[in-house]
């Protein structure tokens, strides 16, 4: 029942390992123990030194105990490093409890525990712990034998001086768990979102990966395929008409044609995807990201500018996702329309974003672009400014590019994303310019390379952020 406890990671988030309050625990026995001797063998204060080592040594066997029984790298559940902190709180409440209570300037210490809970546990697990140390010092507040001091005299302090310790350590708690945990918070959202950012990226090389795999692929079977093909005609040439081997090998020459041509459809792609797909216009590009958006009830305009130098633009899996979140975005919020604008000139390539829905608050601006914020004015439509969002600018930035976030003057919201023109325009070499396709309404579906627009995964469902 205890290995089944403590061996269950917990379901999600990070977790304690049990090393960690090992360690923890061995500095508070160290620590308890040079106290202890200090007090009792060197000022020569009276108390229940035999009981005080007793507790300390508790906990020294329980450190000895986890330590045998379980590897360094152990993590905990949650409800076990509960337990746990939950003893350390206990064990240091009835150390004070005889060494005078919260007259003891060591009390200040049952507020660790609940710190250390509050770096890697959820609000739940800290709760409990927190309510049961403010609990003890309620207790030692009443409750304790006389504070250690000289033979023959007793210390009295007062009891406003008391329940000030009882305040502070009440506040310290509170403090102290709120602020370590709104950081470990954020610290950790941070890591995930950077973490789904690099899986999104992995994702799209390793298609990169397939795609060069079907490409040799088809070359290293073309020649067996043609031999095939070549001694299935000398068979179907040399066998008579009547034989029952003339039918399977007609079957086999025809069965081998379909191979090459399957073969030669991969071929042509891969070398299709250098000049189709690796190279596309601005207006291309922006297409591409708009079709898989369009037919929600929201009009998409896009407006590429002006055909004369318009920038060439590798198929940046980065740029695509990213400008596609952006546009989901913006359909999500606007009302009836989004513009999709694009401009440039000899040292800039910029592209808007502009919806004509409620725009964004003050408290949206102060902190658009980070991991999990979200917005919940359209519950009806869904919509979030959370993880999307940050993956998306995230890219971007990768990408070279500088995003702008701000309110259009006529209304709703304006996202102005900015390159310097040598970063994106790879048409600057002087290398063909890729042909400028039709804007209109692409289909959302079709095969990567098949010079059909498709719909670029989306790195979060925008309707559950």
């Amino acid at each position: 029942m205890v290995d089944n406890m403590l061996g269950r990671s917990p379901p999600g988030g990070p977790s304690l390992r049990l090393e960690t309050l090992i360690r923890i625990r061995w500095l508070a026995v160290i620590g308890q123990t040079v106290a202890v001797f200090f007090v009792a063998y060197v000022l020569r204060y009276e108390f229940y030194l035999s009981l005080c080592l007793a507790l300390i040594a508790a906990s020294a066997w329980l450190n000895v105990f986890l330590r045998l029984r379980y590897r360094a790298s152990f993590r905990l559940t949650e409800t076990a490093a509960v337990a746990l902190l939950g003893y350390d709180i206990l064990q240091l409440a009835l150390l004070l409890f005889l060494t005078g209570g919260l007259q003891n300037p060591f009390a200040m210490l049952l507020v660790v525990p609940v710190v250390v809970s509050a770096t890697s546990q959820s609000i739940r697990q800290i709760v409990p712990l927190g309510v049961l140390a403010i609990g003890a010092a309620t207790v030692l507040v009443f409750a304790h034998l006389p504070l250690p001091w000289q033979s023959g005299e007793e210390l009295q302090v007062p009891l406003i001086y008391v329940i000030g310790m009882w305040v502070a350590i009440a506040s310290m708690l509170v403090f102290t768990a709120v602020y370590t945990y709104r950081v470990a918070d954020e610290a950790r959202q941070l890591s995930n979102a950077l973490a789904a950012t690099e899986l999104v990226l992995q994702r799209e090389q390793h298609l990169s990966v397939l795609d060069g795999l079907a490409a040799a692929a088809a070359h290293e079977l073309g020649t067996p395929l043609a031999t095939i093909a070549l001694v299935s005609k000398e068979m179907i040439r040399e066998l008579p008409p009547d034989s029952p081997l003339a039918e399977d090998a007609r079957l086999l020459r025809g069965q081998a044609e379909r191979c090459r041509e399957i073969l030669e459809k991969l071929t042509s792609l891969s070398d299709a995807g250098d000049e189709h797909i690796g190279r596309m216009a601005l207006s291309s590009l922006m297409e591409e990201v708009a079709a898989p958006h369009r037919d929600f009830g929201v009009e998409l305009a896009v407006e590429p500018g002006a055909v004369a130098g318009e920038p060439v633009a590798s198929r940046n899996p980065a740029i695509l996702y990213g400008l596609g979140n952006l546009v989901e975005n913006a359909v999500d919020f606007a009302r009836s329309k989004v513009v999709f604008a694009a401009s440039w000139d000899a040292d800039t390539v910029t592209v808007t974003i502009t919806d004509d829905g409620p725009g964004l608050s003050p408290e949206m601006m102060e902190r658009i672009g980070e991991p999990y914020v979200t917005s919940r004015r359209r519950p009806a439509t869904g919509g979030g400014l959370g993880l999307g969002l940050f993956i998306a600018k995230t890219l971007l930035e990768r990408s070279g590019a500088t995003l702008e976030f701000a309110n259009a003057e006529a209304g709703g919201a304006r996202v102005t994303v900015r390159w310097p023109r040598g970063l994106i325009d790879i048409g600057q070499d002087g290398g063909a310019r890729a042909p400028r396709q039709q804007v209109g309404h692409a289909p959302a579906t079709g095969r990567p390379g098949s010079g059909v627009l498709t719909k670029p995964p989306q790195l979060t469902n925008k309707k559950a952020d």
